[in-house]
């Protein structure tokens, strides 16, 4: 009798057949086998746009009211905003069951979370909060006590923080305690950096953070109905849906935007002004030149066919381009920077707090490469240079207490009288 050689598989765990596993880097409904991901070829385009488009007139409805209401308001929406960041993207690496095991961990997080909060709004609103109280004697020692040691109450808490971490570090969960501060560190650097280029631009004037906001949702938008109509060449993989005619569209949209908004919204000294104090109410000022028109003579034959003899042209437009094209070229970069770590970590979404758009995070990815870049040009292109008198006053006031004021005061008028005697 033959004898039969065949092998049974073994059931040990060598012996089972392996199949290789997927990358974790691409989320399981974005790796279908031959599914086209484009919004021209998807099925429920139709019932997706009509959500985005619900919960975008929202937004921006909410988000022009916040403008409307001034300075101060929209500080309070980037406040709201931050923390609806900091929130999705804590939870990003949450366990339930190691957070379990250490009670008040999430507390630590939220310690170091407003403790960055007091220091990044302190630096940067510390004049306006002084101009805010210089009525008030008792509240403006208090005020400029906090503003002269707020570097050292800071760094206080932060060590309280630190402290607090080391203390609370358990066995078995060093790793992920660890992990989890380093998290929590990153966390704030991304979420703190673009706040406070956003908020100096909102005291710089409303226009400066209006505009390249404004930007981008306008370059979002016309990406969104481009690709939706005409996308048909993918652009990159990290992002299935984006489309070559999409970003040419949308870029073409957001430059032309950039200089008619510039010159609609410079000819509103509300948002030109920029702010000294936290008061609320609209801003009157004398308009810098570059929002001061400039007119332009058209050809004889332009008002044969329309009916303008000239152009009123804002210098500040010429700006607007600047910013448009960065608005198009790069932010969207920070959209594609945030897809890949979405699928690094295997979610669609940061969120779920906005219908068809994912968190708050998702929206506001090329928001913040957008702010630092409206800063940066700001800083390097349209404040005077380094020595201007308003930059000296301002260093004079934010920094000498009002005794020292009074002798550079004194000073300065012996100065000039010596000067005058000197002529005579």
């Amino acid at each position: 009798m033959q004898k039969d050689h065949s092998v049974s598989a073994p059931s040990t765990p060598t012996g089972r057949l392996r199949h290789r596993r997927r990358s974790n880097e691409i989320p399981s409904e974005v790796s279908k086998a031959n599914g086209s991901h484009l919004l021209v070829d998807d099925r429920s385009k139709y019932r997706s746009m009509l959500i985005r488009a619900y919960s975008s007139v929202w937004m921006i409805g909410g988000f022009a009211f916040v403008i409307y209401m001034g300075h101060l308001y929209i500080l309070v929406m980037v406040v709201v905003i931050q923390i609806f960041m900091a929130r999705e993207l804590f939870n990003l690496l949450r366990r339930s069951h190691e957070d379990k095991q250490l009670p008040g961990f999430r507390l630590l997080n939220w310690h170091f979370f407003f403790t960055a909060m007091l220091f990044v709004y302190g630096r940067i609103l510390s004049q306006q909060l002084v101009n805010t109280v210089t009525s008030e004697k008792i509240l403006y020692r208090l005020v400029g006590g906090l503003v002269k040691y707020q570097m050292v109450i800071c760094y206080f808490l932060y060590i309280a923080g630190f402290m607090w971490f080391i203390l609370t570090l358990k066995k078995k969960m060093y790793k992920y305690q660890f992990g989890q501060y380093a998290w929590t560190h990153m966390i704030l650097i991304v979420v703190f950096t673009q706040s406070a280029f956003t908020v100096a631009n909102i005291f710089e004037g409303i226009f400066w953070f209006l505009l390249p906001a404004s930007l981008i949702v306008i370059n979002d938008i016309a990406a969104y109905i481009f690709g939706f109509f005409f996308g048909r060449t993918p652009l990159i993989k990290l992002s299935p849906k984006k489309t070559w005619e999409g970003f040419i569209g949308a870029s073409v949209a957001t430059i032309i935007s950039a200089f008619v908004l510039a010159n609609i919204m410079g000819r509103f000294q509300w948002l030109t002004c920029p702010k000294k104090d936290l008061s609320t109410g609209w801003l009157h000022c004398d308009p810098d030149p570059l929002f001061k028109p400039a007119y332009y003579s058209l050809p004889d034959w332009v008002p044969q066919w329309f009916p303008w003899v000239e152009i009123s042209i804002l210098p500040v437009q010429y700006h607007a381009l600047a910013l448009g094209l960065f608005a198009s070229i790069i932010a969207p970069f920070g959209g594609f920077f945030a897809s890949g770590f979405k699928r690094a970590f295997k979610i669609k979404d940061f969120g779920h707090s906005i219908p068809g758009h994912g968190g708050i995070t998702d929206r506001m990815d090329c928001q913040m490469v957008m702010a630092v870049f409206a800063y940066i040009y700001h800083q390097s292109f349209v404040v005077p240079g380094s020595y201007s008198v308003e930059i000296i006053l301002d260093q004079i006031l934010r920094n000498l207490t009002f005794e020292e004021q009074l002798a550079l005061y004194m000073k300065l008028g012996h100065i000039f009288q010596d000067r005058e005697i000197g002529r005579h």
